[in-house]
């Protein structure tokens, strides 16, 4: 028996195989878990106060509530399915509820991948192998926010979609109108699924147009599912997505957002990829790998090459839409022909329940160590955020109205709620205009002493290093009240 096939054997031992994904999990989640991002995204925290608010009043809100510089704006709460699960896990488990979820979230998204990968190639180690590098070219790059479930439901889709493609068989995309409607009640980028269903679909059509005219290239695969079908198909998706409290309002949020420029300049995480870690080019060379494997076949899919290149433009103008083009290039990668030898059975439910119980042991054994307690995640919560200079306005009232900066927004409208606060991270609620008067306020430009919300504000809490922290020291207006490392609070004289 030669080495090769030695080795082949010993790849194809299921034991192998099941630890091996078992310990990737584990990895991602133990990421998750030491890195604490569920805790400290300055996001999570409004987040969470919407949703406890939905859960008090039993209803989505469709105003800015708990703003005071925006509260009669309108506003839809796209994320309210996320936002009422964060509530609940935080009123059953308190802070580690919250940092549970997020670990969730986080290997959700890497399982949902690996199933992808697996059910497209039916080969465990490219599977596994493909996500291990799809993780790191995009998944710690953002926290775990409603997206997540963006990335996790385009999985779904995208593997649903191209087992069409390729067996010609339409039962699977039946589920796609169940699938849409919980994703448009979880996150906004279900558009994002749209686009490609609606990709699939055009090309679909097109190919047919075109072969009626006699434009049939031999080095193009023949579309092989019913056109008539995708568009009713298509149709019963939009539809699902109107289904839920939101009814159409999201499409109007996805337009607000399409006319916003003034976040994209300024948060680091909308800006385009700067190559200057090593997790962008990680995803430059699995898009080129993507073309690559897709030019490789004898026949030229044009819905992934089209998939592609639209994912490209998407993914490569921001950083946190990154997924967008990584999930799309392992897909294609996956999807290579490769001889029935090389193919692996795929995990039974009991193989799936053991590799879960497992990873679960796995970080319930890292979890004192990495100090993911109530008291690590409160001291990890207090070295970012002003919790001190809170308990000292608890302690010594000074009358509102608040100004804040930007970035602790959630978490004062969640941890000192008797304050609504002057701005928080919905940049679809207060808009360009209102997002630039705060950051040029923040930054202490020439315009900050006519900021008509610090000019009524009764106190101020700010980030210590900001400029403007600094600039009101010496401002009649302002008292200094309190100040650390962290924090700096001001009274009005």
């Amino acid at each position: 028996m030669s080495v090769l096939t030695e080795l082949r054997a010993l790849a194809r031992i299921r034991p192998l195989q099941l630890g091996a994904l078992t310990a990737l999990l584990a990895v991602v989640g133990g990421t998750a878990l030491q890195l604490k991002y569920c805790v400290l995204d300055y996001d999570i925290w409004w987040h969470l106060k919407v949703g406890d608010w939905m859960v008090a009043h039993l209803s989505v809100p469709h105003a800015g509530i708990l703003s005071r510089t925006a509260a009669n704006r309108p506003w839809v709460a796209y994320s309210w399915g996320y936002e009422v699960l964060l509530s609940r896990a935080y009123a059953w488990f308190g802070l580690v509820g919250t940092g549970v979820f997020g670990i969730l979230l986080t290997v959700a998204v890497a399982y949902a991948i690996y199933w992808m990968a697996r059910r497209l190639s039916r080969r465990f180690w490219l599977a596994l192998a493909l996500t291990a590098i799809t993780c790191t070219a995009f998944l710690f790059n953002g926290m775990p926010r409603p997206f997540f479930f963006s990335m996790a439901l385009f999985c779904v889709t995208l593997t649903l979609l191209l087992e069409a493609n390729e067996s010609g068989q339409l039962e699977g995309l039946y589920w796609l109108p169940l699938i849409f409607m919980i994703w448009a009640n979880l996150h906004i980028q279900f558009v994002y699924g749209l686009v490609v269903l609606g990709l699939f679909v055009a090309v679909n059509l097109a190919q047919r147009w075109a072969a009626r005219l006699g434009i049939a290239p031999a080095f193009f695969t023949a579309p092989n599912l019913p056109a008539g079908k995708l568009v009713v198909l298509l149709a019963a998706c939009i539809v699902a997505t109107l289904i839920g409290p939101n009814s159409y309002h999201p499409y109007q949020a996805v337009y607000a957002y399409s006319k916003s420029k003034f976040a994209y300049s300024i948060i680091i995480e909308l800006q385009p990829l700067s190559f200057r870690g090593a997790s962008h080019y990680v995803e430059l060379m699995l898009t080129a790998a993507a073309f690559f494997a897709v030019g490789w076949q004898k026949k030229l899919d044009l819905f992934k090459l089209a998939l592609l290149a639209v994912a490209s433009v998407v993914a490569y103008r921001t950083m946190r839409d990154a997924w967008f083009i990584c999930i799309p290039a392992a897909a294609c990668i996956a999807s290579l022909p490769m001889p029935d030898s090389c193919l692996d059975r795929t995990e039974t439910w009991w193989e799936k329940a053991m590799v879960a119980a497992a990873t679960a042991s796995i970080l319930l054994m890292f979890a004192a160590g990495a100090d993911f307690t109530p008291r690590g995640l409160d001291r990890a919560i207090s070295a970012e955020y002003p919790v001190n200079a809170v308990n000292f306005l608890r302690r010594n009232p000074v009358p509102g109205p608040l100004y804040n900066n930007l970035n602790w927004g959630g978490f004062l409208m969640w941890y000192m709620p008797e304050y609504p606060v002057a701005i928080d991270g919905r940049n679809d609620l207060y808009g360009d205009q209102l997002d630039q008067l705060f950051f040029n306020s923040e930054i202490a430009a020439k315009s900050y002493a006519s900021d008509p919300y610090l000019n009524e504000a009764g106190v101020v809490v700010l980030d210590s290093q900001l400029p403007l922290a600094k600039v009101l020291t010496v401002d009649s207006r302002f008292q200094l009240v309190y100040r650390d490392a962290i924090a700096t609070v001001f009274a009005r004289r």
